[in-house]
């Protein structure tokens, strides 16, 4: 079989065996490759706030109806609650039953410095009523220069909401905004002609800077994590695009590119712009598209949920913390409402573990230097479970509302499956 050299998948594969080769070979000359990855990143982190704005602009304002738009928005809300708790639950349970930190002896560890994570999350002060007031941005085009998330969504949901609102008038400027969308697309098809150089710099500085020797007495805690995230995508969401008549493997098939790329950079945001794009070819409405997919990024982060219990767990356990069923169910409490949002705090990884263990005071929180050297490695799993699960949900929330038209090869595909009884795409 020849292999296309020209193909994208191909060319992020290529990269990241380059880079391992590469960091494993010259360590130090690949630890100062990540500038390559840093980069794309840039890069990328510069077209979301807008694609965003947009986006979510275009979704509610084309629809035209009010009640439409909170009937969507609120199944989806819904929706990532419940599924973001389970993974929360998930984590706890296997994080319980393999016990990776019981008898890891902290003395021994070498820490790393911790101090501007646990600064970060004092700051950040993950209280309900901070969580909102973070929310309303300063100003509109404030929130869009720097970046920020969840202002920037909650801006644009109050501009579609307005459009929406007028109807006719509105047309022109979405019509409008519509194009200036695919001009922001059309760059990121030119930025994403370098995402193999990307995920090359960084594998090349994930080995060069941590090696593979030095997982070892934390792989358990990664073994852990990996398992989790893979039982939950097959099992959890396997189960819910079941139900909803569509087969996990195949559609994981469909976005292999976004998650490879997801792989390499270690950032789901890289993919943002490239899945979206890619859940409408599959036959989500873009009104849905541009209305969850940005929503989820900041509400349904399914990796990052299991990751931050298994994490707290994992500390708790290497300090001989011994905590009982009432202090679980609270630190998953604490943990459902620190969870949310933890897309607009950079690392948020770790500073939104600092601020948990800050606000469960039975966990020291400078056992989040035990996961410095490993953290790197389990991101990558993190990043491509939130990615999956944002897309699950995308397709979920279009088949409830009727707003799934699949492209004809899959719908004929799809027929001629449930003529030979097999399972449907």
């Amino acid at each position: 079989m020849k292999i296309n050299f020209k193909n994208l998948t191909v060319q992020v594969i290529s990269g990241i065996i380059l880079g391992i080769i590469v960091g494993a070979i010259f360590p130090e000359f690949g630890a100062q490759l990540k500038v390559l990855a840093d980069i794309f990143i840039k890069l990328i982190k510069m077209l979301i706030a807008p694609i965003i704005f947009l986006t979510v602009v275009i979704g509610i304002g084309s629809m035209g109806n009010l009640k439409k738009v909170g009937k969507i928005g609120g199944k989806a809300l819904i929706y990532f609650e419940i599924v973001s708790s389970i993974a929360l639950a998930i984590g706890l349970i296997v994080v319980n039953l393999i016990q990776p930190g019981k008898g890891l002896n902290t003395d021994g560890l070498k820490a790393g410095d911790v101090s501007q994570y646990t600064q970060q999350a004092a700051e950040s002060e993950h209280g309900f009523v901070n969580f909102i007031m973070d929310i309303i941005p300063e100003n509109v085009v404030g929130a869009l220069a720097n970046g920020q998330l969840l202002p920037v969504l909650f801006s644009a949901v109050l501009f579609g909401l307005a459009a929406a609102s007028i109807g006719e008038k509105a047309k022109p400027v979405i019509s409008f905004f519509e194009n200036v969308a695919e001009i922001f697309f059309k760059i990121v098809n030119m930025v994403m002609k370098i995402s193999p150089l990307a995920a090359f710099g960084a594998m090349a500085y994930t080995i060069g800077n941590f090696g593979l020797s030095s997982l070892t007495s934390l792989g358990k805690l990664m073994g852990s994590v990996y398992l989790t995230m893979f039982l939950f995508v097959i099992l959890v969401l396997g189960g819910i695009a079941k139900f909803y008549g569509f087969n996990i493997f195949k559609f994981l098939a469909y976005i292999k590119e976004e998650i490879l790329l997801v792989l390499g950079t270690s950032s789901s945001e890289s993919a943002l712009p490239g899945i979206m794009k890619r859940l409408e070819n599959y036959g989500c409405s873009k009104q849905v598209v541009g209305l969850v997919v940005p929503t989820g990024y900041s509400f349904n982060l399914d990796g990052t949920s299991i990751y931050l219990s298994m994490a707290a767990i994992f500390i708790a356990q290497a300090y001989g913390v011994d905590l009982s069923l009432g202090q679980e169910l609270l630190l998953l409490g604490i943990l459902m409402l620190t969870s949310k949002g933890a897309a607009g705090v950079t690392g948020s990884g770790f500073i939104t573990l600092a601020a948990t263990l800050a606000a469960f005071p039975m966990i020291p929180v400078a056992g989040i230097a035990l996961l410095l050297g490993v953290d790197r490695f389990m991101s990558e799993a993190r990043a491509i479970t939130n990615l999956i699960g944002n897309s699950v949900a995308t397709v979920v929330i279009s088949k409830m509302e009727n707003e799934f038209n699949p492209p004809l090869e899959l719908a004929k595909d799809k027929n001629n499956k449930n003529d030979t009884n097999h399972e449907a795409i």
